[in-house]
């Protein structure tokens, strides 16, 4: 990757904050990754924040490797230019096969969520197990086994695919006796396995976060949106890029408010819709658009 330098020393003061005030792009296959940019909203409340939401062609995770790279690409391609000073890869099939791809084809820097769930999970676990639940695909590319033995070859891990969360998030149902029944039937053996942390490995888990928790008992819960948004703190503050406001600005913001601007490729009503759900308010500004193309269709 060529990035552009962003460092203090090799900007001007003026170009420096310039750089600064520009928001943070997020892109996810779909609604998901609205967990993400929540976390990112708290953690980061001063910073402006693009998201993307590819409903059009959702979900990524029956695609092929060259398939979500190049979805990925037309993501990020199309976020660079909506003048952007980080990118955020909250899907987690895109961040298990697509992240080098990405990085190269930008010139901001990059940051998934597999690696920072990785990272959380081994630091909260000790010598226990880790267990790591997740979309069938995620699960399949061993993305998050991989992320985790890099780091340390001798962590133990189970993956575990629930699919079903994912539409019972979607739909509301996060309280109902069936997503209890779901979590019981996907997780009972959990309980046995002595774990030392479970990684939320989707984006729309953590919609389900309490459920879960009283489905596997006291267990510490590693949300990888949550985990990414620290590590973008991180990179901000390293980089002096951090956008500042003051106590009273801060207090005025809310999430989904018109500094921040959504974009999906289809679907613009239920994605409104449930974005409300997960978020407690629907999205001010939302646009659709073709990212292969970059034309915007209308505004909603």
């Amino acid at each position: 990757m060529s990035s552009v330098d962003i460092t203090p020393q090799a900007a001007s003061g003026k170009r420096q904050a310039a750089i600064t005030s520009l928001p943070i792009g997020i892109f996810d296959s779909g609604v998901g990754g609205l967990t993400v940019y929540r976390a990112l909203h708290e953690r980061l409340p001063a910073e402006r924040f693009v998201y993307l939401g590819d409903t059009a062609r959702v979900p990524y995770g029956t695609k092929s490797l060259s398939t979500v790279e190049r979805y990925g690409i037309e993501n990020a391609k199309f976020l660079e230019a909506q003048g952007i000073k980080l990118l955020v890869v909250a899907c987690n099939t895109a961040s298990a096969l697509a992240l080098p791809a990405i990085s190269n084809a930008v010139d901001i820097q990059v940051v998934g969520v597999i690696k920072p769930g990785a990272r959380s999970a081994l630091e909260v676990a000790g010598a226990k197990t880790i267990a790591v639940i997740a979309t069938e695909a995620t699960v399949q590319s061993g993305a998050y086994t991989k992320a985790i033995n890099d780091i340390d070859p001798r962590a133990r891990i189970i993956e575990r695919a629930c699919p079903l969360f994912v539409p019972l998030a979607e739909e509301g149902w996060a309280s109902s006796n069936v997503a209890r029944s779901v979590a019981e039937e996907y997780l009972q053996d959990l309980r046995e396995a002595d774990l030392g942390a479970l990684v939320l490995g989707c984006t729309h888990y953590p919609i389900l976060q309490s459920l879960i928790s009283e489905t596997i008992g006291d267990i510490p819960l590693i949300d990888s949106g949550e985990a990414a948004a620290r590590e973008v703190q991180s990179l901000l503050e390293h980089k002096q890029l951090r956008a500042t406001q003051t106590t009273r600005e801060l207090e005025e913001r809310r999430l989904c408010d018109d500094l921040d601007h959504f974009y999906v490729t289809d679907a613009a009503e239920r994605f409104a819709k449930v974005a409300e759900r997960f978020l407690g308010t629907a999205p001010s500004v939302l646009e659709a658009v073709e990212v292969w193309g970059h034309d915007e269709l209308r505004t909603y």
